[in-house]
């Protein structure tokens, strides 16, 4: 386990509650936000293993989201019904991307909050990096 994985897994232990799976272990999207405001994360997608991209996150509000080959795109974080919620500038539709954050089998993953076409994702790696995107208005 990757220290950075240990870090987040300290820093959301009390915060944690059970869903119906019993190897699964559902996270408050604030305790996640808690544990990741400044750091960035890799995710990628749990079939395949291939990496969707790296969110960096300014804020428990803001956060900055990069894929490869791709430029950086800033992002407003919400956490309605307990989801994390992110409407980023490029979105076509205005809409947020909505994810529920838990850990299954000592592993933190994200599942895309829709019932049609979700997607689960996990998180590989966590660190203080910077995206070194340009400088985005935080508020």
């Amino acid at each position: 386990m990757t220290t950075g994985k240990i870090l987040l897994r300290t820093a959301l232990g009390a915060i944690l509650w059970p869903v119906m799976a019993p190897a699964q272990t559902l996270i408050a999207p604030e305790a996640f936000l808690d544990a990741v405001v400044g750091k960035t994360i890799t995710f990628h997608e749990i079939r395949s293993g291939l990496l969707v991209g790296t969110e960096e996150f300014l804020s428990p509000t803001h956060s900055v989201w990069r894929m490869e080959g791709r430029g950086c795109v800033y992002g407003q974080i919400t956490t309605p019904n307990g989801q994390i919620c992110f409407l980023y500038d490029d979105a076509p539709d205005g809409l947020p991307v909505c994810w529920w954050p838990f850990l299954h089998n000592d592993r933190l993953m994200v599942r895309l909050a829709q019932f049609v076409g979700s997607e689960t994702q996990e998180v590989r790696s966590i660190s203080d990096d910077s995206l070194n995107c340009p400088s985005a208005p935080i508020g």
